[in-house]
């Protein structure tokens, strides 16, 4: 039975996604079947998200084990795998190929996840992918816009967000914690070697993507000269010229880990109107708020991966 040797870590929202679909067409790289199996992240459990959305999540739950026990043939976004058995089963279709992988965006800011996988697979190779944390944090919320997960505007997510205490998963949890790199890169730093952690900026793969992928695939020590074909990744955003966004209102999932949830879970939301212009745009105030925010854990970053970050502290 086999087991992954590298996994995507995150951030969500930097471009993990496309990278995935990439590298899944390689001829040496296995991916799982299942995008976002989060075994190895214990936050993400049942128990632990909100009693709003503990329902669907126990759908979802029901629904992966539909999916597993027909055999994981189709690709999957978003489960919650609980048993090292049926973490296994996802790699059932493992052949001779080189680099076994799998992608959990949770796992980077997940505390459990880093000691975990070092403790179970030591040799893993690990990829990172850190994103502006306010331009990351906008992307997630277009993405819960998108599936009309949320109705209201961002600025209005964000005071929500700012305002949220509660510990249990929500829309407005861990959407802020996602962006706080420092101690989420300094606990995979502390648990493998260098040369096992592959780390880069969402500026570097759109400065040069074919370089980049490049670098990815030397990093996993398979055939670097490969080319992968343009694929539409599901987890794109899209907007028609009349994006549906709403006042405030009751949600029902969020951000990158919404994706848990079924789209045939999500109910229609109401008392939505209509806003001329298409996709939304991160406003100045807006961005002014997040740099203020992750500033303190911009700098400390600086010096943990000694990368320029004086971009993401610009308003």
């Amino acid at each position: 039975m086999k087991l992954p040797n590298f996994f995507i870590v995150g951030a969500p929202k930097a471009g993990t996604d496309e990278l995935y679909y990439y590298l899944d067409q390689h001829p040496q790289i296995f991916m799982s079947p299942l995008k976002e199996p989060c075994f190895f992240s214990n936050e993400i459990r049942i128990e632990n998200f909100s009693e709003e959305l503990q329902p669907a999540a126990r759908a979802s739950a029901q629904s992966l084990s539909t999916y597993l026990n027909g055999g994981a043939a189709q690709k999957r976004f978003g489960g919650m795998i609980t048993s090292i058995e049926d973490y296994r089963a996802i790699f059932d279709g493992v052949r001779d190929e080189i680099a076994i992988g799998e992608g959990s965006v949770s796992y980077l800011w997940s505390s459990s996840a880093a000691g975990l996988i070092a403790k179970t697979i030591p040799h893993a190779r690990i990829i990172i992918v850190l994103m502006d944390p306010a331009e990351r944090a906008f992307h997630q919320y277009l993405k819960s816009l998108s599936d009309r997960n949320v109705t209201h505007p961002f600025h209005i997510h964000l005071e929500m967000a700012l305002r949220d205490r509660q510990d249990r998963i929500n829309i407005y949890h861990p959407f802020l914690s996602f962006g706080n790199y420092t101690e989420q890169v300094r606990r995979f730093k502390e648990r493998f070697p260098s040369n096992q952690i592959h780390l880069s900026l969402y500026e570097d793969l759109q400065f040069d993507y074919q370089s980049w992928f490049k670098s990815i695939l030397s990093f996993l020590q398979v055939d670097d000269a490969f080319v992968p074909k343009p694929v539409a990744v599901p987890s794109t955003p899209h907007f028609s010229r009349y994006s549906q966004i709403g006042k405030y209102s009751r949600v029902k999932g969020f951000g990158s880990l919404s994706k848990l949830i079924p789209r045939s879970l999500k109910l229609k939301l109401k008392d939505s109107r209509l806003l001329r212009g298409g996709k939304p745009s991160l406003s100045q105030g807006s961005r002014e708020i997040l740099v203020n925010y992750y500033k303190e854990n911009i700098l400390e970053l600086e010096e943990l991966i000694d990368r320029d970050l004086s971009a993401w502290l610009r308003i």
